[in-house]
């Protein structure tokens, strides 16, 4: 188990003693995301635990090209999006208490125009951790605006319309059906999964 993993199990373990419901939980990684982000933004351009803006740009770009070429459902949007945001690597991790952290990049025009973390808090049984990600395709103005101009962070589901695109949707998706200011495809190694694990996540920008 890496550093990074053993750090993020441990603040999750210390969680379990703070009378908070399952977002405050989200909130308090996020603070404290956002603490080391502060202690360490003059030192290598980090943008997060030990993350550099590089290796979130290089991470992103292998992201973003390995689901264009397996979804064409995710191309044909590509083609028409006003930008994407992508979180190539999101670690996921809880004792009973758990959530979910990480970093990415939003594209447009093919350029990195802002860097941005994700953050969520749950309840329920779940032991271990695991690692996941999503890109999420701004369709119209609307939707980038409301990511751009929200400082206070984005929680997903309040604001634009977000559609969460599985494998069945994304082979019957066309022209006529794509309507929607959001559409979030959300991978592992092994391909499209369910999003409703990201639904509720608080997304904040971060400036390197």
């Amino acid at each position: 188990m890496s550093h990074y993993t053993k750090t993020f199990i441990f603040a999750f373990l210390v969680s379990i003693s703070l009378p908070y419901q399952a977002f405050a939980v989200g909130d308090t990684i996020s603070g404290a995301a956002n603490s080391v982000w502060e202690g360490t933004k003059n030192v290598g351009k980090s943008v997060g635990i030990g993350v550099t803006v590089n290796e979130v740009d290089r991470d992103v770009t292998v992201a973003l090209d390995k689901l264009l070429s397996h979804s064409p459902a995710a191309a044909k949007l590509a083609q028409t999006a006003k930008a994407v945001l992508v979180f190539p690597k999101i670690l996921k991790a809880g004792l009973m208490i758990g959530g979910h952290h990480g970093q990415g990049a939003l594209r447009k025009d093919g350029k990195t125009v802002g860097y941005y973390n994700t953050v969520a808090g749950s309840y329920g049984l779940q032991i271990g951790a695991q690692s996941f990600g999503y890109a999420m395709f701004f369709m119209d103005d609307k939707g980038l605006n409301y990511l751009l101009s929200n400082n206070a962070g984005w929680e997903v589901g309040v604001g634009p319309s977000v559609v969460f695109v599985d494998e069945g949707m994304a082979k019957t998706m066309n022209n006529t059906t794509i309507t929607k200011s959001v559409y979030v495809f959300t991978f592992s190694q092994k391909g499209l999964m369910a999003g409703l694990g990201i639904q509720g996540s608080k997304i904040s920008r971060l400036n390197p």
